[in-house]
């Protein structure tokens, strides 16, 4: 029996502020003569339950904009709101609460520690913001639920193929209810069928409401989002709109996953503001 078709969530406009709210960001590194603009003038908005690709070239400035999205450079002028909260204004321990509980990033490389477990690795953003351990350990037997994993909680790294360790990034990032998913080249190091895997988890995660941007180079990566930026020369080109579903076959990886935000060790509770 083929899997229920899920359509992700419409982008909400109830009056909140938008996830990501960049208003003319400039980064220039270096000065003089020597200076070099990686990004110019850039604005951006992205709402609440969008899932959004960013393409570009080498050298176009997506790295750039990524790291000041993920609150790991700050701009040399202009604003950017995350949840509604500038984060020029933050110290550097605010900004490291920010990284650690509003967004959740995922990697290319995975970043898993070699000689954990899983479920060691999902709680690890967790015991950073100090919940005790039952708790933590709770909330990332449900995020590894959530990803189809709950029965490798126990397995290292090692004993786990490459879409497994990604799924388990991909439960790290989601363990503290982060307003944005930040993923970087999520699929870079996947082969075809663990990039179709990954990609299944993205659409339903959207479904239920996750905020998700991707950086990728992969046109058919791309193609899965709803919202598709082009990034040249430090400036966002284009911004198009795009039909859902166009590459997806709409079957779920490891199953029908009945649970929504709920696994079968509970929800995935919201990190204490």
């Amino acid at each position: 029996m083929a899997a229920r078709q899920r359509h992700p969530a419409q982008p909400r406009s109830t009056g909140s502020p938008a996830v990501l709210d960049v208003r003319d960001v400039t980064k220039v590194y270096g000065t003089g003569e020597s200076a070099v603009a990686a990004l110019r003038g850039v604005s951006l908005q992205v709402e609440r339950g969008e899932f959004v690709s960013v393409m570009g070239s080498s050298g176009s400035g997506k790295s750039t904009l990524m790291n000041i999205l993920g609150c790991l450079d700050v701009p040399s002028a202009g604003r950017y709101l995350l949840d509604g909260v500038d984060v020029g204004r933050l110290t550097e321990g605010q900004l490291a609460l920010v990284r650690n509980r509003r967004i959740g990033f995922v990697f290319q490389s995975f970043n898993l520690i070699p000689r954990t477990t899983a479920v060691a690795n999902v709680e690890l953003p967790l015991a950073y913001a100090g919940v005790r351990p039952a708790q933590r350990r709770r909330r990332a037997l449900a995020a590894l639920d959530l990803v189809g994993l709950a029965d490798r909680a126990g397995h290292l790294p090692n004993q786990l193929s490459g879409g497994q360790q990604q799924r388990v990034a991909v439960a790290r990032a989601l363990v503290t209810e982060p307003a944005l998913v930040l993923a970087d080249e999520p699929t870079g190091n996947l082969d075809s069928t663990s990039t179709e895997e990954m990609l299944a988890i993205f659409d339903r995660l959207n479904a239920d409401g996750r905020t998700i941007l991707l950086i990728t180079h992969e046109s058919e990566v791309a193609a899965r989002t709803r919202r598709l930026l082009r990034v040249r020369d430090g400036r966002i080109v284009s911004d198009e709109r795009q039909p859902y579903g166009e590459q997806s076959s709409g079957e779920q990886p490891y199953g029908e996953q009945p649970y929504g935000e709920r696994g079968r060790h509970g929800e995935v509770a919201r990190w204490d503001r």
